[in-house]
């Protein structure tokens, strides 16, 4: 145990001597094709994503990116009335407050990230219902960066909070994890980091 300390601590030490924090503020947006779960008869729902964020680089393997975006989400569901099928879009719009690790790798542009985020719900579509306010999500994702700062990114966004609130567990027995509805995003996009001093 006695050389682990030691290891790590001599590892830490080089690590620190390399390390020149760089922080560069950027753009991100990008497209949603989010859907909601445990939902039959939904699909899927194409839209947008738009925000800022602050890359924090601590060495050439190793940054964490602090986020904010407007995030339009939700999916497409079916009902029945007078005798046919009708589409309709259920928005749920969030403010998503973030922060990703990364990891690059490969000695070149490739990284790794994951994270967690809080969403804000701004807005909905829902008539008789009322979404929760917030979700909590965890992001994961890869991605590469071009030397210019141009990053490409593909990421899953699964949301962990029921969005009308249940928790899956009642004493009744009536409702499990099986009915919980979750929000899931699957993102492609694209962000731009500004060169700074």
């Amino acid at each position: 145990m006695r050389n682990f300390v030691v290891l790590a601590f001599v590892l830490l030490i080089g690590i620190q001597a390399e390390a020149q924090v760089k922080v560069s503020p950027g753009l991100r947006g990008g497209l949603n094709v989010s859907t909601l779960s445990n939902i039959d008869d939904n699909s899927s729902k194409t839209d947008f994503y738009v925000g800022g964020l602050v890359n924090i680089k601590f060495n050439k393997f190793f940054s964490v990116q602090p986020e904010i975006n407007y995030s339009r989400q939700g999916d497409e569901g079916r009902y029945f009335e007078n005798g046919r099928y009708y589409s309709e879009k259920y928005e749920l719009n969030y403010i998503t407050l973030g922060a990703v690790a990364k990891f690059n790798f490969g000695g070149g542009g490739f990284h790794l990230l994951a994270g967690p985020s809080l969403d804000l719900k701004v807005s909905d579509n829902y008539i008789n219902s009322n979404p929760e306010d917030f979700d909590l999500a965890f992001v994961g994702g890869l991605g590469y960066t071009l030397p210019n700062g141009l990053t490409f990114e593909a990421r899953i966004k699964q949301g962990l909070v029921d969005i009308y609130g249940y928790n899956g567990y009642h004493n009744d027995n009536d409702y499990y994890y099986d009915d919980v509805i979750l929000n899931q995003v699957f993102q492609i996009g694209i962000s731009y980091t500004f060169k700074t001093k």
